[in-house]
């Protein structure tokens, strides 16, 4: 497999450091940077973005993550290994991230979880950083970008 073009945010390094900041912009919210992992790992999963799914697996593993969990992402409502909280980021990364599979995108109970854990500081965080993936896959899925290219 032979990536399309290099990466675009490469290719205009503005968008880059753009991308950069946007993700930066969130560091004082509140929200854990194993979470924000937990979330680009599951985004990343649900729109094939084999080389994000290889980066943020890595970072939860070098940020101390165990197997188990990492290995369970994909599989979170079945497996017993987390939080209520960490559930409703990801109920909520899951539905913003399949906008178009349901006539509510975003459903009342899945947000009205996630206010329930998150004050409006953190959720913001956690929104931000769903979009943020969200645009990271489409940039490499489009372009076919290779895993194992970072990390």
């Amino acid at each position: 497999m032979q990536p399309r073009m290099k990466q675009p945010a490469l290719v205009v390094p503005e968008s880059l450091q753009a991308m950069l900041a946007l993700g930066k912009s969130t560091e004082n919210c509140g929200v854990s940077e194993r979470l924000l992992e937990m979330i680009h790992l599951r985004a990343s999963q649900i729109n094939g973005c084999s080389l994000c799914v290889d980066m943020h697996a890595k970072g939860l593993k070098k940020g101390g993550e165990t197997d188990e969990r990492i290995y369970a992402i994909a599989a979170w409502e079945d497996a017993p290994f987390f939080t209520e909280a960490e559930r409703a980021a990801l109920a909520l990364t899951e539905a913003a991230t399949r906008l178009s599979d349901r006539a509510d995108a975003v459903p009342d109970r899945i947000w009205e979880e996630a206010k329930r854990h998150y004050d409006e500081k953190q959720l913001a965080a956690i929104v931000i950083h769903i979009a943020l993936i969200n645009a990271w896959n489409r940039f490499n899925v489009t372009t076919r970008q290779i895993a194992g290219k970072f990390g």
